[in-house]
């Protein structure tokens, strides 16, 4: 089996909702990072297998395999096609498994894979309400089979945050002061100019736009999300607008082409939980790829877990008990955003990034996503 190498990771700022970007068409979003690759990498693009992008709320401008037309609107060959999938928030990471998979198996040598998603333009869940006129007010309405095994509970990503703080006892205060040191750290590395290596400025904008300055005591006055719950606004990602994007490799391409593995894809796999609590797998799929690996927490240098509320992360780290230290060292999509289809992207080009600027050896990325699923992703960082 070959091995996988990513061979460089790019991506566009992340812009707030009806920021810089919100009105940068979805494919030339895509496109900016997407062409990119294809200066640095420096190759003919009808040379590549595939593009597979992820990205949820597939209709307007993100619809008709938004994959295949960022690649057309980036300047790739017309010779290669593209494969749009919805993994929820997993989408962009699930995007890097597929790759890596169909260059493991030798069914491929050299492909993109990332993600994309203008929430400003398209507002999240559009896709999930879109039919409600027509007598299908939710996904799961008039599934039989459903409701015999689920009934009709509430599918709520905010509901399962709240079921996630009461079980693993997480309290307001904990939330805001894990969303405020988010905040500090990804402030901490636009000062230092971490991020610069991995952003490709877009829309005059150079700089993530979700950090800011935590005022305590203006999260303690803000609402909750839910009645009686502990997250607000404060203590949950923000909507956001982004593209990211990843050259997976084979060993046959990275001789051919001369190309420089940045990383090995050590390890990829996926697995699920309840999908009513919904953001419970990171625990679950991390344990089954540590397991897997023969690998413990304390092994990795650098973690990328997804901050999709406060409670998902404190609740992982009360499971899996790792150094926080090393946990989203330079923020997460609490400050930094959650472009939905471009998160696991994102993240995995931050991950890179990371190892590289600490010199270490392996990184864990694993993130929740709609329908109670988790992906978890292990690289290797390699020495150039």
């Amino acid at each position: 089996m070959s091995e996988a190498y990513i061979v460089d990771a790019l991506r566009t700022p992340v812009g707030r909702r009806n920021g810089a970007l919100a009105q940068v068409h979805s494919a030339d979003m895509a496109a900016v990072p997407l062409a990119a690759i294809f200066d640095r990498v420096a190759i003919d693009t009808a040379e590549y297998d595939e593009i597979i992008l992820g990205c949820i709320d597939q209709i307007g401008p993100q619809s008709f395999d938004i994959a295949r037309t960022a690649w057309l609107a980036a300047g790739g060959s017309e010779a290669v096609p593209g494969t749009t999938i919805d993994r929820q928030c997993g989408s962009g990471q699930q995007a890097v498994h597929y790759a890596a998979q169909a260059v493991k198996s030798g069914t491929s040598d050299l492909v993109i894979a990332g993600g994309v998603q203008n929430m400003s333009t398209i507002p999240i869940g559009t896709a999930n309400t879109i039919m409600k006129d027509q007598g299908y007010p939710t996904p799961f309405a008039g599934s039989k089979g459903w409701a015999d095994r689920y009934g009709d509970q509430r599918i709520s990503q905010f509901v399962g945050a709240e079921m996630m703080a009461n079980r693993w006892g997480i309290t307001r205060e904990q939330a805001e002061a894990f969303a405020a040191e988010s905040h500090r750290r990804a402030l901490a590395a636009q000062e230092s100019g971490f991020f610069a290596e991995e952003i490709m400025p877009l829309g005059g904008l150079r700089d993530d736009e979700g950090p800011r300055t935590p005022n305590r005591a203006k999260m303690r006055e803000l609402p909750t999300l839910q009645p009686l719950g502990i997250h607000t606004a404060a203590t949950a990602s923000q909507i956001s607008d982004a593209a990211a994007v990843l050259a997976i490799a084979s060993e046959r391409a990275v001789k051919e082409f001369g190309l420089v593995p940045r990383a090995r894809i050590h390890h990829i796999s996926a697995r699920a939980d309840d999908p009513v609590m919904m953001l419970s797998a990171p625990i679950r799929a991390t344990r089954y790829a540590l397991e897997r690996t023969g690998m413990d927490i304390d092994d990795f240098d650098a973690i990328e877990i997804n901050e999709a509320f406060a409670s998902v992360v404190l609740a992982w780290e009360k499971e899996l008990r790792p150094d926080m230290a090393k946990v989203n060292i330079h923020g997460g999509a609490i400050a930094l955003g959650h472009p939905i289809g471009a998160t696991g992207a994102r993240l995995m080009t931050t991950l890179l990034h990371t190892l590289e600027d600490n010199g270490g050896r392996f990184g864990l990325q694993t993130m929740c996503e709609g329908g109670g699923q988790a992906n978890v992703t292990i690289i290797e960082r390699l020495d150039s």
